[in-house]
């Protein structure tokens, strides 16, 4: 064994494992939030940028909600417009976060519901 190595029986705890994100903001989050700081310091630049986001968010839920009745991810495009939505409205967050939940909850039934017909058609 090398001198100053660890034995296999530690962890470096500096690391992070795959499954637990880094405690830190990335290059591209940092960059970000300077430059969005930096147009909310200016407010014509301020309004541009949030009636554009709001433009192609309110496009993006009217594109998921058209295409919700057609096969594919309609209603993946609508939450994802307003998760566009939510990053410069409170309101749109909030609702966001609820859709979030009922779409998860949704899984969680449909995955219990497939189980249970696997289950049935087994016996």
């Amino acid at each position: 064994m090398a001198t100053g190595s660890r034995s296999d029986s530690t962890t470096s705890t500096s690391t992070p494992t795959p499954q637990e994100p880094p405690h830190t903001p990335g290059v591209a989050s940092r960059a970000f939030t300077s430059v969005r700081s930096g147009i909310r310091r200016n407010p014509t630049a301020d309004r541009v940028y949030r009636t554009t986001i709001g433009v192609a968010g309110t496009g993006t839920v009217a594109l998921g909600i058209v295409l919700i009745p057609l096969p594919g991810p309609g209603s993946l495009i609508a939450l994802g417009g307003l998760a566009l939505l939510g990053t410069e409205f409170e309101g749109a967050k909030k609702a966001s976060t609820t859709m979030n939940k009922a779409a998860k909850a949704a899984v969680a039934r449909a995955k219990q519901h497939r189980a249970a017909k696997a289950a049935k058609t087994a016996e």
